[in-house]
């Protein structure tokens, strides 16, 4: 199969909760667990919604070339792709899904652009996706700031994507994540 689907979206647009739904309705799918540096939330899992390494590791990964892409996302955070991660998928046949910020997604895009297929999740407006992160009450003020501005950011390349997904409606939303999905995998890789 061989095949790379991508979400990106800024933190709030929904992508998780996209990505989470696909990955129940299509057996095809596996997910790729992303490194991170950052400190794991009360109700996340090592080595299922992230693999947590101190920065120590982080680096040295890096130094090893360990990674597919990675990026310091915000001051002393990193983030990035293992490459053993995706090859493993691969080995048992998935379409590997990420659920990645825009520089990551478009480092995959760059490395394997016939496989690949990047879906950008864009909130129906910028105002909205600052209520939705405030409403996540994850975020110290600090962090609310850094992930407010990178999103401005991060939404000035949502057209350098295969395809736009505004998710407004959730319900509609999913019904044309499915959309995608499927035609992904029956007619293999294409733009929109």
């Amino acid at each position: 199969m061989n095949k790379l689907l991508i979400f990106t979206a800024p933190s709030g647009a929904g992508k998780t909760t996209i990505v989470r739904h696909l990955l129940q309705k299509y057996e095809q799918l596996a997910f790729s667990v992303s490194a991170t540096t950052r400190t794991k939330r009360a109700a996340e899992t090592d080595g299922r919604d992230y693999y947590f390494l101190d920065k120590a590791d982080f680096e040295q990964r890096i130094a090893a070339n360990a990674f597919l892409e990675w990026e310091e996302v915000y001051e002393g955070r990193y983030y990035g792709t293992l490459r053993e991660e995706v090859q493993r998928l691969w080995a048992m046949n998935k379409c590997v899904v990420f659920d990645i910020d825009v520089v990551g997604a478009s480092n995959i895009k760059q490395i394997y652009p016939k496989e690949t297929l990047a879906v950008f999740v864009a909130p129906p407006s910028f105002e909205q996706l600052v209520e939705r992160l405030g409403n996540r009450r994850t975020e110290t003020e600090e962090s609310f700031v850094q992930r407010i501005q990178k999103a401005k950011e991060e939404l000035l390349f949502k057209d350098s994507f295969d395809t736009i997904l505004v998710n407004d409606v959730l319900e509609e939303s999913l019904a044309q994540a499915e959309q995608i999905v499927e035609k992904f995998l029956s007619k293999g890789i294409g733009k929109k």
